[in-house]
């Protein structure tokens, strides 16, 4: 682990051109589809064939969207039919959606009223969430906002509350796993890609100057590499609310555009990034649990990690972590998606984690990603 981070953060200079790529690429490296194969029981031909559909959806997007114009009601990828499929409010641009690739289906709500029920949800939620509700998201497929609440946990308390967010219009409650959300910080033990204080987290993603990770990491004072030599400082972060920060390096360090393999696989490299749908794989790689796959299950989501904090903005994955992963990367194909936040569960038994999407974070602190 030592000498593969050394490797990313301090050693040789590379060669980066001036501007990433157009579209994503889509290159089932070695690595990646390894461990795509382990996780969702693939071949690696068939690897890459998913790999080549998702990367074909997320290029459609922004056409199909435009296509389909006031009547567009979200969209998502299905690998049944491996495809991207778009909702549409109105029959009316269905032929010119179709035009670009794109499949179509009937939705009750707009992609744009259901965005604003959700904030509404958020506005009427305000802090005080009962402990059983794991977060709520906006679902395009059924048109309302899915409220999750934890298996075996319905009380008086949980009604009162969709009781009380149901105002903002049609939601849905959902039992989900009875286990509660949690960050992915750990304490600092061995061998690990950055210390602040005393908790150990993961690198995200390169970006010219340093690099971004979980917010819920940030703190004040010198961040350490892994061999406990000063690698930078936080630059700013925001949690709860959003879960974001960036960390500028210096003091002999410098950075590339990977994804680390952990010795276990090959380095991922990093050449933009171009968000995928729901439905699409995604990898994740953080310093606990190294690489797992899984599925991205839904976008916008409002998770509640207990005590008033509320993470927004989340995309919601069947990925599994453990504590230390926060701040690792979220990547499909070549295409960075975010950093890890957090979620249930761990990578013997399962589990679902949430990362906060990667564009929001170099807007927010005007970053520009490092790629390839």
């Amino acid at each position: 682990m030592k000498v593969l981070l050394a490797a990313v953060l301090a050693a040789t200079a590379v060669t980066v051109p001036s501007q990433a790529i157009a579209a994503p690429q889509p290159l089932a490296v070695r690595g990646q589809a390894t461990a795509m194969q382990r996780d969702f029981e693939l071949t690696e031909q068939q690897v890459q064939q998913r790999l080549e559909a998702e990367t074909s959806a997320a290029k459609l997007l922004p056409a199909a969207q435009k296509a389909a114009g006031a009547d567009f009601g979200g969209a998502w990828y299905d690998d049944a039919i491996r495809k991207l499929v778009v909702g549409l409010t109105r029959p009316d641009h269905a032929t010119a959606v179709r035009a670009t690739g794109a499949a179509v289906t009937a939705v009750p709500v707009t992609a744009a009223a259901l965005d604003k029920r959700k904030a509404a949800v958020d506005k009427l939620a305000g802090k005080a969430v009962p402990a059983a509700v794991s977060g709520w998201a906006a679902d395009p497929r059924t048109g309302s906002v899915v409220i999750n609440v934890q298996a075996g946990k319905r009380s008086q308390a949980v009604d009162a509350f969709v009781a009380k967010v149901a105002r903002a219009g049609a939601v849905t409650v959902r039992e989900v796993a009875a286990q509660a959300p949690t960050t992915f910080a750990a304490g600092t033990v061995g061998g690990d890609p950055y210390y602040v204080s005393n908790i150990r987290c993961s690198i995200g993603f390169s970006v010219y100057g340093g690099f971004i990770t979980a917010g819920h990491c940030g703190r004040s004072g010198t961040v350490r590499g892994w061999d406990g030599s000063d690698l930078g400082a936080f630059q700013g972060w925001s949690f709860p609310g959003n879960d974001y920060a960036w960390v500028s390096v210096g003091n002999g360090w410098w950075t590339v555009p990977v994804v680390l393999g952990w010795g276990q696989m090959s380095d991922q490299l990093v050449r933009g990034s171009w968000e995928a749908p729901i439905g699409s794989s995604v990898c994740r790689s953080g310093s606990t649990t190294h690489w797992h796959c899984g599925t991205i299950l839904a976008k916008n989501e409002t998770v509640n990690y207990g005590n008033g904090q509320l993470f927004y903005g989340a995309t919601k994955t069947s990925v599994c972590a453990e504590g230390g992963d926060s701040g690792g990367s979220f990547i499909t194909g070549d295409q960075a998606q975010g950093v890890t936040s957090g979620g249930w569960g761990n990578c013997s038994s399962g589990g679902e984690t949430w990362f906060q999407p990667v564009n929001e974070i170099l807007q927010a602190y005007n970053l520009t990603l490092h790629t390839a």
